[in-house]
């Protein structure tokens, strides 16, 4: 069996799995609403359009990848059906690198009926598609991306509801790490100052995939930060998959 076959099988399992559909059309309502709100509030309607939509797409997304990923090695071993995966010529970073795949490929499918929509909705409403929504929307992928590969971190060694919330606050921590930044401006050079600074070049900064306010205003964004926080996902990405890999190898199943 490889990746390739687990990933599929993965796939299948996800798409089946009820909760999703039920994200997607609160998504959906919530995309819908944007007009309806648009509407009702005072301001550029076209803007708030666009921001109620891409933060939509990444706030269930992100419920997606959480509720999905962090049930997806926990379900194997709760079923003993991990004894029988493994007694096959299969490496364990095979299976979680299968896993994260086949949620990764939901994903892509889930991201890409939301973006349908909201792009709907604002062609809709403007009679145009800006180009700077569709990087919006692919970078709002690439931190779902990473989500997930935390999920199923979280997922080889704990329970749903703790890997859950272990990765909601993954969530939290790299929306907010920026002012750990502004604190080490402020604090005084010394050992607190290291620590924090420390602190801040380890946890993840998720902010490097929000292009929502830039896009919503039309601000320019110069083309290396693409390039950056790109390959700040990737590696960050790859980081996390390898920890999953080190943990899950080391369980003992027997």
């Amino acid at each position: 069996m490889t990746i390739r076959a687990i990933a599929g099988i993965t796939f299948k399992e996800a798409k089946r799995d009820r909760i999703l559909y039920l994200l997607l059309f609160f998504a959906a309502l919530g995309i819908v609403a944007s007009r309806v709100l648009a509407i009702l509030t005072v301001g550029d309607r076209v803007k708030i359009i666009k921001d109620v939509g891409l933060a939509s797409i990444s706030l269930f997304g992100v419920l997606m990848a959480i509720l999905i990923g962090t049930g997806l090695v926990y379900k194997e071993i709760d079923k003993k059906t991990i004894y029988t995966l493994l007694a096959k010529p299969l490496h364990r970073s095979e299976f979680i690198l299968g896993k994260f795949l086949g949620l990764v490929l939901t994903l892509l499918v889930m991201t890409g009926a939301m973006a349908l929509i909201f792009l709907a909705i604002v062609f809709a409403h403007t009679g145009t598609i800006e180009g700077g929504l569709l990087v919006a929307v692919a970078y709002i992928f690439l931190e779902l991306v990473l989500i997930t590969a935390v999920a199923i971190l979280f997922s080889s060694f704990s329970t749903p509801i703790l890997s859950s919330l272990f990765a909601l606050a993954f969530y939290l921590i790299g929306h907010l790490s920026w002012g750990l930044e502004l604190l080490i401006k402020k604090m005084r050079p010394g050992a607190g100052r290291v620590l924090v600074h420390a602190l801040y070049m380890v946890l993840p900064d998720l902010e490097n995939f929000n292009f929502r306010t830039e896009v919503v205003h039309g601000l320019s964004i110069p083309p290396g930060i693409y390039l950056i926080s790109l390959l700040y996902g990737v590696c960050y990405t790859a980081f996390i998959l390898g920890l999953a890999v080190l943990i899950f190898r080391r369980r003992d199943f027997v």
